[in-house]
């Protein structure tokens, strides 16, 4: 093992405890503490700096049968993370380096060195790679250009438009030659955020009325592609405002993670006959495959300034559990961060 500096005897970690039922309560979880973890061989130590969470999370906390495992009950939780290597056992990796790995919720982690990716500090901000050139941004990217077939002079509208994924779906279809990108958000303050910054062409606060009528003003030519990040009313509005050959691809629906009930689905489902319209839903990790070509594109834009983002920072893993909460009641700007 690599030289490692002196440890803490503690590591905090969250543990799920209860399934939730609707919405997840504070005492469904327990921030535990367990000693640290010494690395086998073939493992690293990684103190995580950056840990990140997202929406799926909530469908892993229960136990219906998913693209992901559930959380297992009693056992630490698991999300992306970004850290440094404070020990090693494993080749190739050495004290000092910073990973990314999907083993969040937690101080400190030990993991086989197949589960780290290297990042590089230097080449952008740590928790960049958590978000806008991470899996958030990979998601925008693979969703928008291969699920939705985004064509140059198409008309895009998304939903949850001011979030990590959302934002950077608005601004690729903008840099990729859309006619127009059109936006919702729940406050005010999001949209204006939507039209000034990340240059969308409209936005509408969608509790200020009915999302179709409101959808139908900001977009009177309708709309080629629907980025989904919220299903209901949002999902049901884009069906009655879509082209021919238009195009919809399912990445989330936040508005109905934590029903009890099933949700009644779109009433105007039969008008995808008369517009030859697809539905499509897709997860990001089909298509690791486009991430070489993801980075070489986004990352430049990033680099310039051309692709802006948000990030809101919470501080403290035992303020993870509320970060969290914060993400499905839409409390966050662009991607919700936690630091340690």
């Amino acid at each position: 093992m690599t030289d490692s500096p002196v440890l803490p005897a503690v590591n905090r970690e969250w543990h799920l405890v209860t399934r939730p039922v609707g919405w997840p309560k504070p005492e469904d979880f327990a921030l535990v503490e367990a000693e640290v973890p010494t690395p086998r061989d073939g493992q690293v130590l990684v103190r995580n700096l950056y840990v990140s969470v997202d929406p799926y999370m909530r469908g892993r906390m229960s136990a219906a049968k998913s693209y992901a495992a559930p959380y297992e009950l009693g056992k630490v939780m698991q999300g992306g993370a970004v850290g440094e290597v404070v020990a090693s056992n494993a080749e190739g990796f050495a004290v000092g380096d910073h990973v990314l790995h999907f083993f969040g919720w937690r101080e400190y982690a030990a993991l086989d060195a197949g589960n780290a990716v290297k990042v590089d500090p230097d080449a952008a901000p740590l928790s960049t790679y958590l978000g806008v050139l991470g899996m958030t941004g990979l998601t925008a990217y693979a969703g928008l250009l291969r699920t939705a077939s985004f064509e140059e002079g198409d008309s895009v509208f998304v939903s949850g438009a001011a979030g990590a994924v959302g934002s950077q779906v608005g601004q690729i279809a903008k840099l990729k030659g859309a006619s127009r990108v059109i936006g919702s958000a729940g406050s005010d303050e999001k949209v204006k955020l939507l039209l000034d910054e990340y240059g969308f062409d409209a936005a509408f606060n969608y509790k200020n009325g009915p999302v179709s009528e409101q959808l139908r003003a900001a977009a009177p030519d309708g709309v080629d592609v629907y980025f989904d990040n919220v299903g209901g009313d949002h999902l049901e509005a884009a069906i009655g405002s879509l082209n021919l050959n238009g195009r919809i691809a399912i990445c989330g629906a936040i508005s109905v993670y934590n029903n009890t009930e099933p949700a009644p689905g779109p009433k105007n489902l039969a008008r995808l006959i008369q517009t030859r319209g697809r539905i499509e839903g897709f997860l990001v990790g089909d298509h690791y495959d486009l991430q070489p070509q993801f980075v070489e594109e986004v990352g430049p834009w990033v680099r310039s300034g051309e692709l802006k983002y948000r990030e809101t920072v919470v501080e403290g893993i035992e303020n993870n559990l509320e970060a969290f909460l914060g993400v499905l009641r839409g409390d966050n700007t662009g991607k919700m961060i936690v630091k340690l």
